[in-house]
């Protein structure tokens, strides 16, 4: 094959796959964030939500799922009657 023909590893839908993976990681990671407070002597437990310590996780673990599917997804081509 000459250089002129070499396909691409990756489609379109693999790169919107992956752009897709990388949203829902940030999201997660902006989820789990905050929980500042502005007074330093008051203990503020609202890093101890069930949406900081279960949600946002499993949030990022599925954009991580997403990615790795969108490294491995592969279109399948219809087969010819021909080829059969």
């Amino acid at each position: 094959m000459k250089k002129s023909q070499q396909k691409f590893l990756f489609t379109k839908t693999n790169y919107a796959l992956m752009a897709l993976g990388v949203v829902v990681i940030l999201m997660g990671f902006y989820i789990m964030s905050g929980g500042t407070n502005e007074d330093p002597t008051i203990f503020s437990a609202d890093i101890f939500s069930q949406r900081r310590i279960f949600w946002a996780p499993l949030i990022v673990i599925i954009g991580f799922v997403i990615e790795v599917v969108a490294i491995f997804y592969r279109a399948h081509k219809k087969e010819s009657k021909e080829n059969k």
